[in-house]
């Protein structure tokens, strides 16, 4: 089933706006229906009246209508307009010339004086009469003489007007349609716009560009915008309490270590040579998963959880300042070619421990000279660090890329550096590649594939 909110409404929005209009076009069509009845039933009576005035006697008691209606329609065979008058007391009947041949088959009901019958009856030539019948009681020379009088008129004349009239207004009837149907979705757009806004504000909360959601919200949203807050707030308080707890346990250990490595040397000077180096080496591994933890510590969970995004430039400009102070860094040439404002979605220090990891390797190994160059172009960023060291033999390099495009070992003398490489690289989906240059030494290339963040100006 579709999830969208835009759909569900629009859907129920046509279905409603079609019952709506449905409803309206029957009720409509109903009361232009009963005004067109009302008019005929107003007109039948018009015509009772009139005909009910007109009649008279002949000396020989023989009623009569003098004056014939006028309606051209009384005098048209099956015109759809017709009277007829019967005197059952001489079993006489007086006809309009409209109804021909045709008798109205009245039914035998009881009658009152004065009182008007409604009904339908079927005419001549098959027509669905709407009939009114009044039994009257005029003066005749030999006494008051009962006399049914009927006037009758074809109703399809208001079929055809229904029909017509129905027709007319679907136009009319679609036009509102679309107009309600534009106005709803006008009032969706104006009434999601502030989850838009909730959208944008959590869209820049996984850039780092804010840490809660801020701005005026409609009454409605504010319970989600504060729970989402807090939960923001919990996040964000519980991995800091990770980190510092990992953190803790890891110094905690550092200093039994390094009682540990002190006994080890102490066992050694005593001549208990193979005991020392058998604890000196328990100390250091032990030491290298606890660095190891501690970096990673600092690490973000994930890209989405890092606290900042990071400028390049400056996080290169600082790592070089500093290893260029280093014994080491002091006697190499320093070739640095990363352009400014390039900014990566990689948190500051995650990306400065990257960096650093490798530049340092790269400053341990590097006979004169260390490079680094960045490149951008539409698919992201790329960074390589190179130096002119010795390299790495082919079967450590295998090793080293054994995971594919990743960095997932370490080679000796390298500590856990290059294993905290591999792990940010993983958090952030960075590209690692590592080969032996053309010209000796290691050749480095982390490739940032989304596109770097513009920084603003």
């Amino acid at each position: 089933m579709n999830r969208s909110i835009r759909l569900r409404f629009v859907i129920v929005s046509l279905l409603s706006v079609a019952a709506a209009l449905s409803l309206a076009a029957f009720v409509l069509v109903e009361l232009f229906t009963r005004s067109i009845e009302h008019r005929l039933d107003q007109e039948l009576t018009d015509h009772l009246n009139n005909i009910a005035g007109q009649i008279d006697f002949a000396a020989d008691g023989t009623v009569r209508i003098p004056d014939r209606p006028t309606d051209i329609r009384f005098s048209t065979p099956y015109g759809g307009l017709y009277w007829q008058m019967t005197d059952d007391r001489r079993g006489t009947q007086l006809r309009s010339a409209s109804l021909w041949d045709y008798t109205l088959a009245l039914p035998d009901d009881p009658q009152e004086t004065g009182t008007v019958h409604r009904y339908r009856l079927v005419g001549p030539d098959g027509q669905a009469l709407l009939v009114q019948e009044r039994k009257i009681i005029p003066k005749a020379p030999d006494g008051e003489r009962p006399l049914r009088l009927a006037v009758a008129i074809d109703s399809a004349a208001a079929s055809e007007a229904r029909q017509a009239f129905f027709v007319d207004i679907i136009p009319y009837l679609l036009a509102l349609a679309i107009f309600l149907v534009a106005a709803s979705l006008a009032q969706l757009t104006f009434g999601l716009k502030p989850l838009s806004a909730i959208g944008e504000g959590l869209e820049r909360i996984r850039a780092r560009q804010a840490t809660r959601l801020t701005g005026p919200m409609p009454a409605e949203l504010h319970p989600v915008v504060e729970a989402m807050n807090r939960l923001l707030d919990d996040q964000d308080a519980l991995i800091a309490r990770a980190r510092a707890r990992a953190a803790d346990l890891a110094h905690g250990l550092k200093t039994p270590l390094t009682v540990l490595a002190n006994d080890a040397d102490t066992l050694k000077e005593r001549g208990e040579v193979e005991i020392g180096d058998e604890l000196a080496h328990l100390a250091g591994v032990m030491r290298n998963h606890v660095d190891r933890e501690l970096a990673r510590a600092r690490i973000a969970a994930t890209a989405s959880l890092r606290s900042a995004d990071a400028d390049l430039e400056q996080s290169v400009a600082m790592i070089v300042r500093t290893l260029k102070r280093t014994p080491d860094g002091e006697r190499l040439t320093w070739r640095v070619t990363v352009p400014e404002g390039l900014t990566l979605g990689v948190d500051p220090s995650d990306l400065q421990e990257m960096i650093g990891n490798l530049v340092e390797n790269a400053v341990k190994w590097a006979r004169s000279t260390v490079e680094i160059a960045a490149t951008a172009d539409a698919g992201g960023v790329t960074l390589t660090v190179t130096d002119d060291g010795p390299g790495v033999g082919q079967t450590d390099l295998k090793r080293m890329t054994e995971r594919g495009v990743r960095l997932v070992t370490k080679i000796a003398g390298t500590g856990i550096g290059l294993s905290i490489v591999s792990d940010i690289a993983e958090v952030y989906g960075i590209d690692v590649d590592i080969a032996n240059g053309e010209t000796g030494g290691l050749h480095v290339t982390l490739r940032f594939v989304t596109a770097p963040v513009a920084q603003p100006g």
